[in-house]
């Protein structure tokens, strides 16, 4: 594992997840107000397809620019899905039993923690990016979990 995504893992395993979820404490985001809000928007097609091709555009910059460290990616994946499995499966433990949460909540995180990691170890060859922006999110307390118009424009969902 890089230093750097040593470093991000520090990071979130620091700070309490979900702490503002509901919170409207910024503008630079859709807040939603519920849980039953933020589930139904991370389970729209819309929401899974724009992460999916997320991390299909990390993994074709990464292609591109390197193809001897691209191919290391099932190996690095391999290597950090049970640690961010781990810690999702911490960090969301307490808000999926309070608020009986489907397995599909714990899904998302699970992704985007993954993703998250797989972006600071190719850092050096693709600049971090949707999963960064992801990351920030947990670190501050909320939930991402969708997008509001056509991306790139548009605006964040979190709660």
């Amino acid at each position: 594992m890089h230093p750097r995504t040593a470093a991000t893992l520090d990071e979130l395993k620091r700070t309490r997840w979900f702490r503002c979820v509901g919170v409207q404490d910024t503008e630079a985001a859709v807040v939603l107000s519920s849980w039953y809000e933020a589930i139904e928007s991370c389970n729209s097609c819309e929401w899974e397809d724009l992460c999916l091709e997320a991390a299909n555009q990390l993994r074709e910059r990464i292609a591109e620019r390197s193809m001897e460290r691209f191919q290391l990616w099932n190996q690095l994946a391999t290597e950090l899905r049970p640690i961010a499995v781990a810690l999702a499966t911490e960090k969301t433990k307490a808000v999926l039993e309070e608020n009986e949460l489907p397995e599909t909540f714990l899904d998302t995180v699970k992704w985007d923690i993954l993703h998250l990691l797989m972006e600071a170890e190719y850092a050096d060859i693709y600049p971090p990016g949707f999963y960064a922006s992801q990351g920030y999110w947990y670190v501050h307390g909320h939930f991402p979990c969708g997008w509001q118009g056509d991306f790139p424009k548009g605006t964040l969902i979190i709660y």
